[in-house]
C-alpha cells in the first residue's frame, strides 16, 4: 500500500498546514517530495486500470464509467437535476446533456418539469433504466470481490482502512470511527517500535539514527529489567496490524515514566493516542505510583496536546543539539494522587 501511503502523506501535509494556520502557528515550509507526487500519480494509473475505468465499456457493459456513475446517481436519488448532477459530480454541463440525451433515446430516463421552475427538469430512472443499472450493479459487486479474493482477511482491512482514509482526508470530512484493541507485547513488537520510530521521526521531523539508536536502548532496557508487575507496553491493532505503543516504565516505587507514544499516520484521528496515554495512567494509577513523568520535545505538538488534555504540567524545559536538529526538551508531570 505504498501508494495508499503517499496520498495521505501528501494530504496530511496539506490538513497540518491548514490547522496550523487556523491556530495562528508558523507553517511548515518543508514542500511535498516530488517523488510523493510521483508515487501519487502511480497509483492513480494503477487503480484506473484495475477498476477497467480505461476501457470503452465498464465491466463489459455498452457504457463508460461516467454513463455508469450518472446512472447510478440517478437510480439513488429519486429527484434530481442535471445541473444537480454536473454540480455534485463535477461535470460539464454540455458532457451531461450528451450523456442524458443517449439514456432518453435508449428509454433509460424519463423527464419531468417541476411546477415552480420549469426550467429544471426532473429526471428518473424508467423501469428499463432500473433493470438496466442491476444489471451494471451486480457486476461491479462481482468486479470487487473478485478483486478483494485473493487477499487475506487483514490486508482487506488494510485496503479498506486506507481507502476510508483517502476519502476522509480528500473531502475534509472527520474519519469514522474505527475499532481497534489494544494488548500487551509479544516477541517482535520490540523490533516494530524500534523501526517506525526510526522510519516516521526520520520522514516527519528528519530526524537521523540517533533515534533510532535512542528508542532501541529504551526497548533493551525494558525487555531486560521488564518487572510485570509494575510495567506495561501497549501496542494498539487496527485491521490485524500494529499501529501504535505506549510503554509504563518504572522510574522508582512511587514515580512511573510514560515513554515511546507512537501512532502511525493512516491511524490518526481515531482517538488511538489518547486511547494509549489513558490506559498507561490508569495503570500507573492501579499500581500506586504517586507521579507520573515524561520527557518530550517541544516540536511534537499533536503528543503534547493529548498530555495536556490528559493533565499533564510542563515543569522543565532544556535547549539541547541531538538527533541532528537544536531541540527543546520537556519534562512534564502528572500528578497520580486523588
Amino acid at each position: 500500500m505504498a501508494e495508499s501511503a503517499a496520498i495521505l502523506d501528501t494530504v496530511n501535509y496539506q490538513r497540518d498546514c491548514c490547522e496550523r494556520m487556523r491556530g495562528g502557528l508558523p507553517v511548515s515550509r518543508t514542500p511535498i517530495a516530488s517523488d510523493g507526487v510521483a508515487l501519487v500519480r502511480r497509483f492513480n494509473r494503477f487503480y484506473t486500470r484495475q477498476i477497467g475505468a480505461l476501457n470503452s465499456g465498464f465491466l463489459e457493459s455498452p457504457f463508460s464509467l461516467t454513463e455508469v456513475r450518472v446512472m447510478y446517481e440517478l437510480a439513488h436519488r429519486p429527484k434530481v437535476t442535471a445541473a444537480e448532477l454536473c454540480r455534485d459530480l463535477g461535470l460539464d454541463a454540455g458532457y451531461v446533456s450528451r450523456i442524458l440525451q443517449r439514456f432518453q433515446k435508449r428509454g433509460f430516463v424519463d423527464r419531468e418539469a417541476p411546477r415552480s421552475d420549469g426550467r429544471q427538469w426532473i429526471l428518473r430512472l424508467t423501469r428499463k433504466g432500473r433493470d438496466t443499472f442491476a444489471g451494471v450493479e451486480a457486476r461491479q459487486h462481482e468486479a470487487v470481490r473478485g478483486m478483494l479474493k485473493g487477499l487475506s482477511v487483514p490486508d482487506r482491512r488494510r485496503m479498506v482502512d486506507a481507502m476510508q482514509q483517502i476519502q476522509a482526508l480528500l473531502s475534509g470530512a472527520q474519519p469514522e470511527s474505527a475499532p481497534f484493541t489494544l494488548r500487551t507485547h509479544r516477541p517482535g513488537d520490540m523490533g516494530w517500535v524500534v523501526q517506525r520510530h526510526g522510519e516516521l521521526y526520520a520522514r516527519e521531523y528528519n530526524w537521523d539514527e540517533r533515534f533510532e539508536a535512542l528508542v532501541a536502548r529504551i526497548c533493551a532496557d525494558f525487555v531486560d529489567h521488564f518487572d510485570a508487575e509494575r510495567e506495561r507496553c501497549w501496542i494498539a491493532e487496527r485491521g490485524g496490524q500494529n499501529v501504535g505503543s505506549v510503554f509504563c516504565v518504572k522510574k522508582s516505587k512511587t514515580v512511573a515514566k510514560l515513554r515511546l507514544l507512537l501512532v502511525e499516520p493512516e491511524a490518526r484521528g481515531f482517538g488511538i493516542g489518547k486511547r494509549l496515554v489513558s490506559e498507561c495512567i490508569a495503570f500507573a494509577r492501579a499500581k500506586g505510583y504517586k507521579r507520573m513523568t515524561l520527557w518530550t520535545n517541544n516540536n511534537l505538538h499533536a503528543a503534547r496536546h493529548i498530555y495536556e488534555e490528559e493533565g499533564f504540567k510542563l515543569v522543565a524545559e532544556e535547549r539541547h543539539n541531538s538527533f541532528g536538529h537544536d531541540l527543546v526538551g520537556q519534562n512534564w508531570d502528572l500528578q497520580l494522587e486523588v
